[in-house]
This record gives structure tokens, C-alpha cells and sequence, in this order.
């Protein structure tokens, strides 16, 4: 346990990081931060978790960013 103490994602699930950066960028700086077209071309909260899931590379930059602006 102490391991995590220090990771500043731990606890959060992928939906709580993608909700929080969208209120906080809105769909349009999130698509300018991460190029993917789930942000872009009719983005929702289900259907950027479906392919966040399945797109480490993606996933992986939506944590960074997430890590960047709220730490």
C-alpha cells in the first residue's frame, strides 16, 4: 500500500479522471490536448471510456494530462 501513497491517480477510476477533465477543458480543449476522435466527432462520457479502455497509448496521455493539471 505504501507504494501508491505517493500516485496521484490512485482511487480514481477512469470514468472520475475523464469527467473532471472535461468540466474542466470541455470537449474542444480536451480534443486540442489528446487528438483522438472520441473528443471530437460527437464525444460522450460512454463511448471515449469504451475506446480509452481498449487504447492504452490514449489512456496513458489522458492520465498525464489529468496528473498535469490537477497536481
Amino acid at each position: 500500500m505504501s507504494h501508491q501513497q505517493n500516485n496521484p491517480l490512485h482511487g480514481l477510476t477512469l470514468e472520475k479522471i475523464l469527467t473532471r477533465l472535461v468540466e474542466h477543458y470541455g470537449w474542444d480543449e480536451l480534443y486540442y490536448h489528446i487528438n483522438v476522435n472520441c473528443f471530437s466527432n460527437d464525444p460522450s462520457i460512454k463511448s471515449s471510456l469504451k475506446f480509452l479502455r481498449k487504447t492504452q497509448w490514449a489512456r496513458d496521455k489522458v492520465e498525464a494530462l489529468y496528473v498535469s493539471t490537477f497536481s
